[in-house]
């Protein structure tokens, strides 16, 4: 099963200046490859707080929210779990779905990388920069990332895919 984490990163490396800051500030291409990826992964994975920013499932997505307080969670269509990451994967393989996009936030992409079943990033990187905020992890981990592809979708932003060690 393909398994990618999405994110958007200032320059210095933030995914947000807070655990409520909207993606308000990426630019149009990125919110066009996130739509892109996302519906073609069909399976959408994230935090509470990640979506409390977006509120709701988006069209043509599963969406599964990672959550202690799943009665916080009142979107219709929205599946809450707190199942570890392969179990989780298994789960979705037996239903039929290939590919699931990781959507955040730090400690959902930390959580995930740490279970060593992603198999693959796609990073753009934002001209802003932001001083401090939430980095793309909340833990200290080292993987080893293969650079697959680098588009330049505008004039000051950058996409990023790398593949981690899982998927070889």
């Amino acid at each position: 099963m393909k398994v990618f984490i999405i994110a958007a990163l200032t320059a210095d490396g933030f995914i947000g200046k807070d655990a409520s800051h909207l993606a308000n500030w990426t630019s149009p291409e990125d919110k066009k490859k996130f739509v892109r990826l996302t519906k073609e992964a069909g399976v959408m994975i994230m935090g509470a707080r990640t979506f409390e920013t977006i509120g709701r499932a988006l069209p043509g997505r599963k969406t599964i929210v990672y959550t202690s307080q799943p009665q916080k969670v009142t979107a219709e269509g929205v599946e809450t779990t707190t199942e570890e990451p392969a179990k989780l994967l298994a789960r979705l393989e037996k239903e039929g779905y290939t590919s699931v996009a990781i959507c955040g936030g730090a400690s959902i992409y930390a959580m995930f990388m740490q279970a060593g079943v992603v198999t693959d990033l796609y990073l753009t990187i934002e001209p802003i920069l932001f001083g401090q905020g939430v980095p793309l992890f909340s833990d200290s981990l080292e993987v080893p990332l293969t650079l697959v592809q680098l588009e330049q979708p505008n004039q000051h932003s950058v996409f990023l895919h790398y593949a981690t060690p899982k998927s070889a």
